[in-house]
């Protein structure tokens, strides 16, 4: 097999001005963020029939696009070389019509957000090398430990991405299962991982799947993805999910699964209260269905007298429907969101960010007027979001602003890919709950009872962030090195 020498980095497509990109790399080389930012996704496509793939992995970075949108890129594979489209910023920004007619039979994709080290062009996924081409979601904990030990063995990193390692180790083992078992016992964190394998379209998942995984078939076509709405857009159906320590092959059209390692789910949690698309279905549970139950839950738990309930938009739309049917309350939409502003974790000062919350979202004061509101939203990081919004309801004319939280307080920072601030910065780790409500300006605040959200979600989760017990060893000395 010959890999294209010609690595295609579109580092400044015109849709995406040259200071823009500037200013967004050297934020995320600082690593500053004021609250938990997205996941990767991934897609996987083979062609039972021999059609082309690359407009199904692009359709599907599309879909996945909340997952990551500091890049994305597609490796496709002819028959007789690998073929790389990479590029910063959004998907529609970094491909070309061009791009969408390579011709290819087995082709991956990624939308990214960093969450090792820095971020540059050589960052942006799939990592292609001899014959191999993986994309990768989730975060290697012992990511410098294994780089280490693989260069040791003559292996020479070209970025910082998890997603190196991985393709190292399926290239230094000749059998394919056994490098994949080598990885699910050497890679310590979570990951999930589609590849091209030379010939052959590989996916496979830690043992406890804390990132998702899916996967469908057609007449036509074989996919893997992060969430079933990548195979939604494109008509395969929705067949179920890569389980915890499985690895999945297509070779010569046939799908073969092998348990590599006994699973043992811990999902995240976060995955159904912020991260996935509503109507995506991942680890058999509808993203929708548990957001509505996390809803309910919370107004079982945490009723409130008010006049209208209002979500924080756009994921908490869901739950606050639910809360407000349960509790017999209206519900509206009194904050509208302004979807063309920058995520305000960009901004360089809290002031800054004060401005950035303004720009994003505006109090509709015909709906807040006068009124008791109960807000309702996801989670709370750092808390300075959620002053802000309290602040602005308030200056709307409200007389009560109440919050409600659908997830329990955040407690400890996460080492298996979800990005969140220290020890010291999470405001749970710092103050009680009335302490909390007092910094936010609310009336009230109150959370969700871990037992209430794991009664919604209803499968085994990963709760590490809420709790402070982490699952592995390795990740237990991190979290006690980094307090």
């Amino acid at each position: 097999m010959v890999i294209d020498k010609e690595r295609y980095i579109n580092v400044c497509p015109a849709k995406l001005p040259l200071l823009i990109k500037i200013v967004l790399k050297q934020t995320l080389k600082k690593h500053s963020m004021n609250e938990k930012r997205e996941e990767c996704g991934v897609v996987g496509v083979y062609s039972k029939l021999g059609k082309n793939v690359t407009p199904l992995i692009y359709k599907s970075l599309f879909a996945l696009q909340h997952r990551g949108q500091d890049a994305a890129g597609m490796a496709i594979y002819s028959g007789e070389r690998i073929v790389e489209r990479k590029g910063l910023g959004l998907v529609e920004s970094i491909f070309k019509k061009e791009d969408l007619e390579l011709g290819g039979t087995i082709g991956v994709g990624h939308t990214r957000y960093p969450t090792i080290g820095g971020f540059s062009e050589a960052d942006v996924q799939p990592t292609v090398y001899d014959g191999i081409a993986v994309v990768h979601n989730g975060h290697i904990a012992n990511y410098e430990k294994l780089k280490a030990e693989l260069e040791k063995g003559g292996y020479k990193f070209m970025s910082t991405v998890d997603s190196e390692p991985i393709v190292y180790y399926l290239h230094k083992e000749k059998d394919l299962e056994n490098a994949v078992k080598t990885i699910m016992e050497n890679a310590e964190g979570s990951f999930c991982d589609v590849g091209i394998y030379h010939d052959k379209l590989i996916a496979f998942r830690d043992q406890r799947g804390m990132r998702p995984l899916v996967w469908g078939e057609n007449k036509d076509f074989i996919m893997f993805a992060s969430e079933s709405v990548a195979l939604d857009v494109n008509n395969v159906e929705h067949k179920g999910d890569i389980h915890g320590g499985e690895l999945l092959v297509v070779e010569d059209a046939r799908l073969r699964r092998d348990q590599v390692k006994e699973a043992e789910p811990h999902y995240c949690m976060f995955e159904y209260v912020y991260f996935s698309r509503p109507d995506s279905v991942i680890n058999g549970r509808s993203v929708m269905l548990v957001r509505r139950l996390l809803g309910e839950e919370l107004a079982k738990e945490a009723p409130v007298e008010v006049d209208v309930v209002i979500p924080v938009p756009d994921t908490s739309r869901t739950a606050a429907m639910a809360y407000a049917k349960t509790i017999n309350v209206e519900y509206d939409e009194g904050l509208m969101k302004n979807r063309y502003v920058g995520r305000t974790f960009i901004m360089p000062t809290q002031e800054k960010r004060r401005e950035a919350v303004k720009l994003k979202l505006n109090p509709v004061r015909e709906i807040v007027e006068g009124k008791r509101v109960v807000l309702i939203d996801d989670s709370i990081v750092r808390g300075t979001t959620m002053r802000e919004i309290v602040g602005l309801v308030r200056g709307a004319g409200a007389t009560e602003v109440h919050v409600r939280i659908t997830s329990p307080p955040i407690k400890a920072p996460c080492f298996y890919g979800v990005d969140m601030p220290t020890f010291k910065e999470l405001i749970a780790n710092n103050k009680t709950v009335e302490e909390t409500g007092k910094y936010l300006g609310a009336d009230s605040l109150a959370y969700l009872s871990l037992e209430g959200l794991k009664k919604a979600i209803g499968i085994p989760v990963c709760d590490a962030c809420l709790t402070g017990k982490y699952h592995t060893e390795y990740v237990r000395k991190l979290a006690e090195g980094s307090k």
